[in-house]
């Protein structure tokens, strides 16, 4: 269990620190907190319990924002320090951001300060990871500096005349090289030819130059791997001032190369992480709005449609809106699963439905110099997996393949059943019952063992610019939860291969938009709908009005839980979008159940990522319904949330 954070908090009102503690505990910051309204107060708590935060109002008699802040920077730990007051001016916040404070919230802005906090913890974070990473890079190079200075260079001594010849290698050649120095003594060559090609001719030039001047290079060895050294040498002239001799040593600096190639990773993997988090936030915010247009759209399309006769010229067109609508919020979906946005939903799929249905995105991430085709294998047994892990393998996959084909080639997607006793893995293992197989094969660069071998480990990459190297090892982690199995076979200039075996189900796959049933029409019961986007609220209140429901429609969370608190013997269910400016859904029907914890509740979103209550079941009476929906979808919901109540 993640312990609370500390927070300290210079405020000389109790009031207002609690009332910030309790913004950003329902906000869902786990936190203590301790108040000081005075130097000695926060000198003393600075040093004796450190805080995680600072948040600090501008003004306190004798004791300002201006003191706190010089008194957090003269402790020298790294706090993030918050500003929070009703009534600084933009010059007075301006400076102290300028001093070093990280940010101000003014105090008619309260659900401002829980992303601040928010944010300014994660920077925090990551801050301390950063120091971290540098100072075990720092201690592996001071211990790597350490061994070089009791540990023997390679001595080298190469004569150029009267003939060219490596004279002489110290014994610790033997450990740099993988080679017996005597073996390397005499033509240059032997030694040259040991060096990368690309650093070849350096080394030539460095040995026959004046001046030779440091240079470093890279040994592959014997065994696999790379030794890299770094070299210092002088030229011995004879009295004729012509260069004879170029003496020197080569200083093993393969684990100083390795701690800047990690370094170098990990800050390129620290980038990734905060784009792909930025990319999420922002796909949050486009299908939370864009999913309440659809579902107006939706709604009253559907509405319509009850209305007109079978017969009627006008149903084929609002039909055909109601198709588009329905693949809009199938495009939304995608964005958030593409984003890493999307909860888990485990269900029953049909494979070749789920190829079809990305099929779209898939060739347009390939692009048009890459021939794409799927073979879909007939009476293909379901499966049971989450749609949108396997859209997103789907998509790492094909984009893995892409990467490998830079100069156009031939992409195919794949499915098939394989009985327990047909076809084995890599190694060597049948699959203990019916298996599905995707397999996703192209013509690509393909990969060597020593490469293949690592494909699906974290972090392990060929092309650093391309990502994150998470791809395959992120692939394998989804398989294997699925109870499936991975494999990949591949060789360089051949192609690559990615064969994927989940277990079949023997329920019926989910395919298609189902039949909805009829729901039962109310019988006069109360609704409380409340949602801040007006055309959505006006339509649930409509749907749930023309079939027997009375509705009280409110736009903000906090009338709503007024209006409650006044009227709940009257309210038979609350009806409540999940994420709203000030208190989220959730809040609200944890504020109303506080009151009677038997009430009915009906969530409704289109983006649930991060608004509820970690992986957990929702309690017993509530229920989340995905936007957009039809009228049909949103009475039985209703409905179930009333019949479960009453069987309470």
């Amino acid at each position: 269990m993640t312990a609370p954070i500390k927070i300290l908090i210079c405020e000389d009102s109790e009031d207002d620190a609690l009332l910030a503690a309790t913004r950003l505990r329902r906000g869902g910051v786990e936190l203590d907190y301790e108040r000081v309204e005075d130097a000695d107060t926060a000198r003393e708590a600075l040093r004796a319990r450190t805080p995680d935060l600072v948040i600090s109002d501008y003004w306190m008699p004798g004791f300002g924002a201006e003191d706190a802040l010089e008194l957090v920077q003269a402790s020298g730990l790294d706090l993030p320090f918050i500003l929070v007051s009703g009534r600084i001016g933009e010059e007075s916040a301006a400076a102290l951001m300028r001093a070093g404070a990280h940010d101000f919230v003014l105090k008619d802005q309260p659900a401002r300060l829980v992303e601040v906090v928010r944010r300014e913890l994660r920077q925090a974070e990551h801050r301390r990871e950063w120091r971290a990473a540098e100072a075990t890079r720092r201690l592996s190079e001071q211990r790597f500096r350490l061994f070089a200075d009791h540990s023997p260079d390679v001595m080298f001594r190469y004569r150029l005349h009267p003939v060219e010849e490596v004279e002489y290698l110290s014994p610790a050649a033997q450990a740099v090289f993988g080679r017996d120095p005597r073996e390397l003594c005499g033509d240059p060559e032997r030694l040259f030819g040991l060096a990368a090609p690309e650093d070849q001719a350096a080394l030539r030039a460095a040995w026959h130059s004046p001046n030779p001047r440091p240079l470093v290079v890279r040994w592959p060895r014997p065994e696999g791997g790379d030794a890299w050294t770094e070299q210092r040498a002088v030229a011995l002239r004879d009295e004729d001032g012509r260069v004879i001799t170029v003496e020197g040593i080569l200083r093993d600096i393969t684990d100083r190369v390795r701690a800047d190639h990690q370094r170098d990773a990990l800050q390129q993997q620290l980038r990734q992480a905060e784009r792909l988090e930025s990319m999420g936030r922002l796909a949050g915010g486009i299908a939370h709005d864009f999913n309440n247009l659809l579902a107006v759209i939706l709604g009253h399309t559907d509405l319509a449609l009850g209305e007109l006769p079978a017969d009627s010229p006008h149903r084929p067109g609002l039909e055909l809106i109601r198709t588009l609508s329905e693949r809009g919020a199938g495009l939304t979906r995608q964005l958030l699963v593409f984003s890493r946005q999307e909860p888990l939903r485990p269900e029953i799929l049909d494979a070749n439905a789920v190829v079809a249905e990305t099929e779209r995105v898939l060739r347009g991430a390939i692009g048009e110099d890459v021939e794409f085709v799927t073979r879909a294998a007939p009476d293909l047994r379901p499966i049971r997996i989450d749609r949108s892990e396997l859209e997103r393998l789907l998509l790492n996959l094909v984009s893995n393949a892409r990467r490998a084909m830079p100069s156009g080639g031939r992409l195919v997607i794949e499915t098939g059943n394989v009985e327990p006793d047909g076809e084995s893995g890599e190694d060597g293992a049948e699959p203990s019952g019916p298996m599905v197989r995707l397999s996703v094969s192209d013509t690509g660069t393909g990969m060597p063992d020593q490469v293949r071998k690592h494909a699906f480990e974290p972090y392990f990459t060929t092309d650093a610019s391309a990502g994150t190297g998470l791809g395959l090892s992120s692939a394998y982690g989804v398989v294997k939860a699925a109870g499936g199995e991975i494999s990949l076979s591949s060789e360089p200039d051949r192609g690559t291969v990615v064969r994927i075996d989940l277990p079949a189900v023997e329920c019926p796959a989910e395919s298609g938009r189902a039949e909805e049933p009829a729901p039962e029409d109310g019988r006069g019961q109360t609704l409380l709908v409340v949602e801040d986007d007006d055309a959505v609220r006006d339509l649930v209140c409509l749907m749930a009005g023309r079939n027997g429901y009375r509705t009280i429609s409110v736009a903000a969370p906090q009338d709503a839980l007024r209006i409650y608190t006044e009227s709940a013997d009257s309210i038979d269910a609350l009806l409540t979008d999940l994420v709203m400016s000030g208190m989220s859904g959730i809040e609200l029907a944890n504020a109303v159940r506080a009151v009677d914890h038997t009430l009915p509740v009906l969530l409704m979103s289109g983006y649930a990522a991060g608004t509820l209550p970690g992986d957990q079941p929702l309690p017993a009476g509530m229920a989340l319904l995905h936007k957009p929906f039809t009228t049909s979808a949103l009475l039985t919901a209703i409905g179930e949330v009333l019949a479960g109540a009453e069987r309470r």
